[in-house]
């Protein structure tokens, strides 16, 4: 049987302690007969089958860098002859490879608003896009964004998952260690410096409890010193927060089962919020920002308070780390909630989203 090639935004490193979000969330899903494709790394995850698409550096004249990697995706393409290709965020990607192979079955998934990508920022894009391949989105308000002006697009809703057989079991909550935890991307869309401007106001009040940010400004050892960066740095110091910068996924899971409380205080509109999904499976207490996909995803399993006025999300905070009881409570309802998003499901929801694909064409 042919496979199906899975194909990584360019940027997207499929390689332990690289990968980002998606590169997880595919290597999460991958099933025997699946090849990942993606930018060339040294040592790509070993139990799944891995293809790099690089191109020589004359092939980017007169080619843009997307354009490029397209023509590298579609040597590949050529090679395998897959059942279907599922492309990851990148719908100018999509629409290359639907023009090279039109009798191909191809799937474009949307982890992102797609009003802001290249080949899907217009409805008369988007309705393009709808008609030459399966459009999946990773939650409802993904699929609104691209609906919006096309009340007739046909939208499937994949929600991103987790394995929750492979998270550390939980702590209880009367024993987790009395950490205020921040995990992500350390950039001001994220709202790390809400989260630095809280703490600081609150730790003097909190006896006992620590705050704590994990990340930096993009995945990997060698993300970049920014301006947001070192900005920040003074700011925590004298707030009281301690920032550890990047760390691997499995160690950023390890904390968030020890820390009785996460903060996502997200000003981007979220898509999705796996970083909040993982808190609630690791059965932290949580506190997100009512933004984007955000609420949908935390139902009643989280406390909601937007990050500015950071007055707020101090107070919101503040509340929990007072309340033993309203952590416990909501570390259950953040667990329960989690289990319904686990990867056993969502990989028997992709094996129908595939089969429709390929009936479909």
């Amino acid at each position: 049987m042919a496979p199906v090639l899975t194909v990584l935004p360019p940027r997207e490193r499929f390689a332990p302690g690289q990968a980002g979000a998606i590169g997880l969330l595919v290597h999460r899903l991958a099933g025997p007969g699946d090849i990942v494709v993606g930018p060339p790394v040294a040592a790509p995850f070993a139990d799944v089958a891995f293809r790099a698409a690089s191109s020589p550096r004359w092939a980017l004249w007169p080619r843009s860098a997307a354009g490029c990697y397209a023509a590298a995706v579609a040597r590949v393409v050529r090679q395998v002859r897959p059942a279907l290709v599922e492309i990851h965020n990148r719908p100018d990607i999509a629409l290359a490879l639907a023009r090279r192979f039109p009798g191909l079955p191809i799937s474009v998934t949307l982890h992102n608003d797609p009003r802001a990508m290249r080949g899907a920022a217009s409805p008369a894009r988007r309705a393009a896009l709808a008609r030459r391949m399966q459009v999946v989105a990773v939650s409802d308000w993904v699929r609104q964004c691209f609906a919006e002006g096309l009340p007739d697009a046909a939208v499937a809703v994949m929600p991103n998952c987790i394995d929750i057989a492979s998270l550390p079991a939980p702590v209880p909550m009367a024993a987790r260690d009395r950490t205020i935890l921040f995990a992500g991307r350390v950039v001001a869309d994220k709202g790390a410096d809400a989260f630095v401007a809280a703490c600081g106001a609150l730790l003097p009040h909190l006896p006992g409890w620590r705050a704590c940010m994990i990340g930096a400004d993009r995945f990997g050892d060698d993300s970049p010193e920014t301006p947001f960066l070192r900005t920040l740095r003074p700011a925590a110091r004298v707030a009281g927060v301690e920032m550890a910068g990047y760390r691997p996924h499995d160690r950023v899971l390890a904390e968030m089962a020890r820390a009785a409380i996460v903060v996502v205080p997200s000003r981007w509109a979220e898509p999705f919020g796996l970083t909040a999904l993982e808190a609630m499976g690791c059965g932290a207490a949580l506190v997100a920002s009512p933004v984007g996909g955000l609420r949908d995803l935390v139902g009643d399993a989280a406390i909601l308070a937007p990050p500015d006025p950071v007055a707020g999300l101090a107070a919101a905070i503040g509340a929990l780390a007072a309340s033993p009881g309203r952590r416990a409570a909501l570390s259950a309802l953040g667990r329960a909630r989690a289990a319904s998003f686990d990867c056993v499901a969502a990989r028997a929801r992709l094996a129908d989203l595939r089969r429709a694909a390929i009936a479909a064409r």
